[in-house]
């Protein structure tokens, strides 16, 4: 569960969160960023929620391309990073985030949701339904392409982090009852192995029947 593994979580990404703060972007999550503030800009959507956004990078990205963003992170070494920024962000983690329903137009998550149990997993997509105004779009980026459940046994962070991949079909599916899809695609990443890779979901709230 979710409450079982958030402090390891926090303690690795406090740890690795100079690190991050100095590394630089590669050029698909450049791509990336950009292909979803151009949708945002085409739907004339105004008020952005990153989640997990780590040192605060895409969440300055998207402030300074005239969004109203506001970040939250479970590290509050990163979330420090990001305010010094001036980004407006907080310390909080994917089942308590506090803030009022239909709060927001969009929600970003890159990468983040890929450390949540698959048990919690459907109450997590709830809370980010939650958020969005109706038809608000949600960026939803995760390796996968394979299942896995369990502490990346390579990883190099430490504490070892907690990881869920799920097959293209699986992820898919998981979405289905709270958003419609408006595109899926995978990204090859180079040094990846096997069948992994990035699963990029573009979805719209689906407003309940």
């Amino acid at each position: 569960m979710y409450d079982e593994v958030i402090n390891s979580l926090r303690q690795a990404y406090d740890r690795s969160a100079e690190e991050r703060e100095a590394g630089g972007l590669p050029d698909w999550k450049i791509a990336e960023r950009a292909a979803f503030l151009a949708l945002l800009k085409a739907e004339g959507k105004r008020t952005l929620l990153e989640i997990g956004g780590g040192p605060g990078h895409f969440a300055a990205f998207f402030r300074d391309a005239g969004l109203d963003v506001v970040m939250t992170d479970l590290s509050p070494a990163m979330v420090r990073l990001a305010r010094a920024k001036g980004v407006d962000a907080q310390v909080m983690d994917f089942l308590s985030l506090d803030f009022p329903p239909a709060s927001f137009d969009a929600v970003f998550a890159l990468n983040c949701l890929l450390h949540v149990p698959s048990a919690d997993l459907p109450r997590v997509l709830a809370a980010i339904h939650r958020l969005l105004r109706p038809g608000g779009l949600f960026f939803y980026g995760v390796y996968g392409g394979h299942s896995f459940e369990g502490v990346w046994p390579e990883d190099h962070h430490e504490p070892k982090r907690y990881f869920v991949f799920y097959p293209d079909d699986d992820l898919r599916r998981h979405v289905t009852g709270l958003f419609d899809e408006l595109s899926f695609r995978v990204i090859q990443i180079e040094g990846e192995r096997g069948n992994s890779h990035f699963q990029e979901l573009i979805l719209r709230q689906k407003e309940p029947a």
